[in-house]
């Protein structure tokens, strides 16, 4: 009783100075009717406690008292509720702070609460220990705290340590909610003594950054925008301190955080005291949200970043005078779909662009996807508000591409040639051509294609004017052995076709001029290309090279160059080995350019004859004979298709084919036969061939040889050779010839016994008038021996072919014949053969030649 009635005298005191007499009779009675329940707070019973802060609250805020009775209660009931703050039953405190909450709401005057309820908060909330064990309890206190905040304003000036206190460990809580809560409370704080709250706000810098990165996304919101509060009404000091965390949160999976940091940045750019000395910090985080995914925040960070622009123009109106009135134009070829930013936005990127590169620079190589991304999105975004300005920065900013270009990421590299094509857009194809050029010819890293890639996509960004006087020296570089012939991946060729593409689709007919490097270059990438798809490309791209010249065919097109072509390859040939891509040219031009290599063979001739000297590399002679076999295989379409190949027969015969089938010992020499082979029975399967005597020598050495493929060859090569000079043989040399062929019967090759078999029988169709059967029996006599052997052979289709071939025989020498096969007919496993040979000879009559 001592204590109300201590109270209701105060109050009564401090009432009789301050309140109406209506409303101090009222609060009177009030504090009479809690007098009672005052003094059960002080019980030992949690249940009384509880009962007594229920009581008061009905008395008090449920009763709806006006705010001038609700002002002198709370003075009076304050340090008692704030004393409940440190209650031992939850229920209690929680009474006592929501209690706490509506008098602060309700009352006219809440500061005049500050001095007691600021310690009392701090000691629960802003030591080094948290006293407040409840989380639920906690968040209550901060909402208490942010509404303290919110109603009075700038009367907490005095209290900034304690509020400071406060928010440093609140920030870092581990309840989510009052993290959320406390970085409310700090913004709303900033705001209202801004004045003061600068002396202290570094404090919070940590905190706030232990937090930016927590698995909440609305905590990481939260904490970015109390970041931007603690800076903007801070010192400006701490803003390096907060640069890299936020440009972290860019990355961030939730659009809300990303759109967060946005706002954020954007504001400091128009609002921040220091903002001029930050720019160049500030400004790519700004527009690193102009790419971003969501519509709504690249539209936002549009907005900031025009707001800025605008601002920093008129802050700035004096020096852009000249500009503002004459630089209104666009460039020709600005990107198509693209609005230009403001005057603004282009002159503080200019102004920065020297402090931006170079971090552009390293970033564009990070460890992290992402990072590399973000870089070459924002490379983009900066020429294109660079323009011409780029110029001066043309040497960093092609480094950087062409390491960029190298990224396995498709986003970084697709964004790095958008960027490229601008620089062809903005920069004087003089001035970019006299270093990317040069890069191209000394080009030595570890990916020499990038520095194709980014001329690709520079020369697609420039004008058709422009170039055009550069187009020779671009194509002069292009053909250089070195640029083109150095490399032969696959992603080096790609590029190096699409620097010919881009000129063919830009300039058009202008690339008449420089047609044969040109096709020299396409020559090349087919010539070096393993992936079919690839060759089709460099095929369709001759194709187009005919078309912007008005040439009807791929052939008009070679025959326009040939003779170039020819010569550019011959000036090397000495030097030719089986790895030299020139042989590989040569492959090429001579198949891709049909009928019109038979028109140059004057020119081709001499390079064979080089290139098939028996004393030059053996791979590369076997490489070439291959080609020519194919060649002689379609010759009306290719070497004779102006039917003057036979004017050269004695050299390619004499020179080229029979020194090549000389025998020697080795895999490599064996196979150069076979193909020297080969060309021979294209040459007389043709018709292209006056054949001579002098070549059955050569075919019947080639019957002996290890290759199976050889032997064939030169078994239907005789062949053919019996079927066009056979009848003109003296007897003798035909003589010559079958015992040589008869050894093939016993190959280990069956396809190769088939053919030798042919060959005896247009051996002995051969046999004319000139030829006596009776003076030369004894050789036909082990012919038919030979052949009687064999026609009693375990595989069928051999005995159907001996069966075959001995008929042919038996107009030579009937008697002979029928002689021989009684003799072994009952020796056979089978008589049949020889019982269908005597059924033939018996219907032909027997008589002899």
């Amino acid at each position: 009783m001592f204590v109300s009635t201590l109270i209701v005298a105060i109050s009564t005191v401090k009432m009789a100075t301050t309140m109406a007499p209506g409303e101090e009779r009222a609060a009177s009675e009030v504090l009479r009717a809690l007098a009672r329940h005052l003094n059960c707070l002080n019980e030992d019973s949690k249940t009384t406690r509880k009962r007594a802060l229920e009581e008061i609250k009905r008395e008090t805020i449920d009763k709806g008292l006006s705010s001038g009775v609700l002002q002198e209660v709370f003075t009076c009931l304050l340090k008692s509720l704030l004393k409940c703050l440190s209650d031992p039953m939850e229920r209690c405190r929680e009474t006592a702070i929501h209690m706490l909450g509506d008098f602060i709401r309700c009352v006219p005057q809440p500061e005049d609460s500050l001095p007691y309820l600021m310690p009392a908060l701090t000691q629960r909330l802003g030591g080094k220990e948290i006293l407040e064990p409840a989380e639920e309890l906690r968040l209550s206190m901060v909402e208490v705290l942010t509404l303290t905040v919110e109603v009075c304003g700038r009367h907490l000036a005095p209290y900034l340590d304690d509020m400071m206190k406060i928010l440093q460990r609140t920030i870092v809580d581990p309840f989510p909610d009052v993290k959320r809560e406390s970085c409310k409370c700090t913004v709303h704080f900033a705001k209202s003594v801004p004045e003061h709250f600068h002396m202290q706000a570094e404090s919070l810098v940590k905190p706030l950054m232990q937090t930016v990165s927590h698995q909440h996304s609305r905590v990481r919101v939260s904490t970015i925008e109390a970041t931007g509060a603690v800076i903007q009404y801070g010192t400006g000091k701490n803003v390096d301190d907060v640069l890299s965390h936020l440009a972290q949160r860019l990355f961030d999976d939730s659009p809300q955080v990303r759109k967060a940091v946005t706002v954020v940045v954007g504001d400091w750019l128009l609002h921040l005291r220091d903002r001029y000395s930050y720019f160049h910090k500030l400004i790519p985080l700004l527009l690193s949200s102009l790419s971003d995914d969501i519509p709504e925040i690249s539209q936002r960070a549009a907005d900031l970043w025009r707001q800025t622009g605008a601002l920093w123009e008129q802050e700035n109106e004096d020096d852009l005078k000249d500009k503002m009135d004459f630089l209104l134009t666009p460039p020709d070829l600005y990107p198509a779909g693209v609005a230009r930013p403001g005057l603004g936005c282009r002159e503080l990127v200019v102004r920065n662009l020297s402090n931006l590169l170079p971090a552009l620079a390293r970033d564009v190589v990070d460890w992290v996807a992402g990072t590399r991304v973000k870089t070459a999105q924002l490379l983009y975004a900066l020429l294109l508000h660079a323009e011409d300005h780029c110029t001066q920065h043309l040497q960093l900013l092609l480094s950087t591409l062409y390491r960029a270009c190298t990224d396995p990421e498709s986003d970084v590299v697709t964004n790095c040639l958008r960027s490229a094509k601008l620089l062809g857009t903005f920069v004087s194809p003089k001035v970019f051509l006299k270093l990317l050029l040069v890069h191209l010819e000394t080009s030595s890293s570890s990916s020499p294609h990038t520095p194709l890639m980014v001329l690709a996509a520079v020369l697609g960004g420039c004008s058709r004017d422009l170039l055009k006087p550069h187009l020779q020296k671009i194509a002069d570089t292009l053909v250089q052995p070195d640029v083109c012939q150095e490399y032969q991946q696959t992603v080096y060729l790609d590029q190096l076709l699409s620097c010919v593409d881009v000129l063919l689709s830009l300039c058009e007919k202008d690339c008449g001029s420089v047609s044969l490097q040109l096709l020299q270059v396409l020559v090349t990438v087919q010539s070096l290309s393993t992936e079919p798809q690839l060759t089709d490309k460099a095929e369709q791209s001759v194709v187009s090279l005919c078309k912007v010249q008005g040439l009807a065919t791929v052939a008009d097109l070679y025959r326009q160059h040939m003779g170039q072509l020819l010569q550019w390859l011959s000036a090397s040939q000495k030097t030719w080995t089986s790895y030299s891509p020139q042989r590989l040219q040569l492959q090429v031009i001579a198949t891709q350019s049909g009928p019109v290599i038979g028109e140059f063979l004057p020119l081709l001739m001499p390079l064979l004859q080089n290139c098939l000297d028996p004393e030059r590399d053996p791979e590369m002679r076997l490489h070439i004979f291959t080609m020519l076999s194919k060649l002689l295989l379609d010759a009306t379409h290719t070497l004779d298709s102006q039917g003057r190949f036979c004017e050269h027969l004695d050299v390619f015969l004499l020179e080229l084919l029979l020194p090549n089938l000389m025998w020697k010992a080795g895999r490599t020499a064996a196979a150069i036969r076979t193909s020297a082979l080969s060309c021979l029975l294209a040459l007389l399967q043709g018709g292209l061939l006056a054949v001579e005597e002098r070549l059955s020598s050569q075919v019947l050495s080639a019957l002996e040889e290890d290759s199976q493929l050889s032997r064939l060859l030169a078994c239907r090569s005789l062949s053919t050779l019996l079927k066009l000079i056979g009848p003109s043989l003296h007897p003798d040399a035909l003589n010559n010839i079958y015992p040589e062929v008869l050894k093939r019967l016993d190959d280990s090759s069956e396809e190769v016994r088939g053919v030798a078999l042919r060959a005896l029988g247009q051996w002995l169709a051969s046999l004319g008038k000139d030829y006596n059967s009776q003076l030369y029996s004894q050789h036909l006599e082990v012919l038919f021996q030979q052949l009687l052997l064999h026609l009693d052979d375990p595989d069928s289709r051999v005995q159907d072919t001996v069966l075959e071939v001995l008929k042919t025989g038996s107009g030579v020498h009937p008697a002979l014949l029928k002689q021989e096969v009684e003799a072994v007919r009952d020796k056979q496993r089978t008589p049949v053969y020889c019982d269908q040979l005597l059924q033939y000879l018996f219907v032909v009559p027997c008589t002899t030649a």
